[in-house]
């Protein structure tokens, strides 16, 4: 059976692809890390395991994934937690507004946390299969596309986690191939993530949680060896790093 990780799997996008990836294949099973797995549930075909993005570094996370795992390893992990915004954390407009606390926050949620939780899965993907790994990025963590400014925190987190799927791109290929890792943005999704900038939303491209999944597992389900260390966008197109 083929066994999909999904980090933030309590998250608008986490569990939308948890429900499309259990809906559309029969032979796959679904492993939900989130902060209350009781809301995300378990059954036959998926299991849930506590985890915070911003505190579960140590290598208690590694035998609590070896559980559930067991001896099949990983076909596919997706990193689908984030951070841009909570009641003590708001992007900034100006560089007064950076703030040492916030930013340290972003980049442990953001970029820290996915590489701890690869750190604690790589034993379960040194099988022979193929390996599809997702970050889910963002387009403003493009450093050549960034017109604008402003959002330092979650701009240079979501940098600094490309930099750390490029890292990876060169890793895993000599210790687990075959494999693909890659950066993915998920396009600007109705979720409480992004429910604070409504107004700023009226003149994008809007997808509705399911949409986002539908979107981002076609580019996840269509990865070759030769996709890996690229940064994608939620249709396919690739994005400048």
């Amino acid at each position: 059976m083929t066994q999909v990780l999904i980090a933030g799997a309590n998250g608008a996008i986490g569990s939308a692809l948890a429900s499309r990836v259990l809906g559309h294949h029969a032979d796959a099973r679904v492993i939900g890390l989130c902060r209350t797995p009781e809301a995300f549930g378990s059954g036959d075909r998926c299991e849930s395991v506590a985890w915070n993005a911003e505190t579960d570094f140590h290598d208690d996370i590694a035998a609590r994934v070896d559980d559930v795992v067991g001896d099949s390893g990983l076909d596919t992990v997706i990193y689908a937690a984030g951070l841009l915004h909570d009641p003590s954390l708001f992007p900034e407009k100006r560089l007064e507004d950076l703030n040492a606390d916030a930013m340290v926050r972003a980049f442990t949620v953001n970029c820290v946390g996915f590489g701890t939780l690869m750190k604690a899965l790589m034993p379960h993907l040194r099988h022979r299969r193929f390996k599809r790994i997702v970050a889910l990025s963002a387009k403003v963590g493009s450093i050549e596309d960034n017109g604008f400014g402003g959002w330092y925190a979650y701009r240079c987190s979501k940098a600094a986690v490309n930099m750390l799927v490029r890292n990876l791109s060169v890793e895993l290929p000599r210790r687990c191939k075959p494999v693909s890792c890659i950066a993915l943005h998920p396009g600007t999704t109705r979720s409480p993530l992004s429910e604070p900038f409504q107004q700023s939303l009226s003149r994008l491209r809007v997808h509705s949680p399911d949409e986002t999944a539908g979107n981002l597992w076609r580019v996840i389900d269509g990865l070759k060896e030769e996709d890996n260390g690229s940064f994608y966008s939620w249709d396919g197109s690739r994005l400048p790093w």
